[in-house]
């Protein structure tokens, strides 16, 4: 397999074993212990990490990422995916569980060596995930 087929089999098992499978173990596996990305809610490394895959698990019991496209050139590779989930366990940004369905699209773009998450940037819709969730009103 070419370092190209690696690296895209490392993206979508990670989605895969991370967040639907909802392995925590994976997240050993995925994520370099000084990884860092975009978002400072989820900090840096892989124990910052863990800490939120927690919390949004808590919150939506039914997580679920519908991998679309992996595109990979080089350490980088592009994944466009689709999250669901329904609100019905722990409350999340502030709000309790009402029930609400969640349903937006992203981007990650990461840098994978030898099947590791060294680093990422998450682009995706988090105005219509909290206009969703009932925190702020739609525009």
């Amino acid at each position: 397999m070419s370092s190209l087929e690696s690296n895209r089999q490392a993206a979508a098992d990670f989605f895969e074993q991370i967040w639907n499978q909802k392995d925590e173990s994976a997240i050993d596996r995925f994520i370099a212990l000084d990884a860092a990305g975009n978002d400072p809610k989820f900090g840096v490394g892989r124990e910052s990490f863990r800490e939120q895959w927690k919390k949004w698990h808590a919150a939506f019991p039914d997580l679920h990422f519908d991998v679309r496209e992996i595109i990979a050139e080089g350490d980088r590779v592009v994944t466009r995916w689709h999250l669901t989930g329904t609100h019905t366990g722990a409350e999340y940004l502030g709000k309790e569980a009402s029930g609400a369905k969640i349903a937006v699209d992203g981007v990650s773009i990461d840098t994978i060596k030898d099947g590791v998450v060294l680093d990422g940037f998450d682009a995706w819709d988090s105005l219509g995930f909290r206009e969703q969730l009932g925190i702020i009103k739609s525009l």
